[in-house]
């Protein structure tokens, strides 16, 4: 969540969304097109292979309030990568 002392708040996320329904952040940014070209490296850093092949739909949010009074409200959703387009990792 946006600190509400930060000029310039992360308001922006992608979250990937589970076949169990459980969720993960991936990537926390400025903006949607931060967030977008961030995420498919995010995919390959943050989750190992087994969770990727878990991960049904990655959901791109906003966040709409104050720092400590607001939500994430769904945007979007965006391409899973695939290990075919995903960028880095290890």
């Amino acid at each position: 969540m946006p600190s509400a002392n930060d000029s310039s708040p992360q308001s922006w996320r992608a979250v990937a969304i589970f076949d169990d329904r459980s969720d993960r952040l991936l990537y926390l940014g400025r903006s949607a097109a931060q967030v977008r070209a961030g995420v498919a490296a995010a995919f390959a850093e943050v989750l190992d292979e087994e969770e990727r092949d878990h991960v049904r739909s990655l959901v791109l949010q906003r966040w709409q309030g104050a720092a400590d009074a607001g939500s994430w409200l769904h945007q979007a959703l965006l391409e899973v990568p695939t290990a075919a387009n995903f960028h880095g990792g290890s």
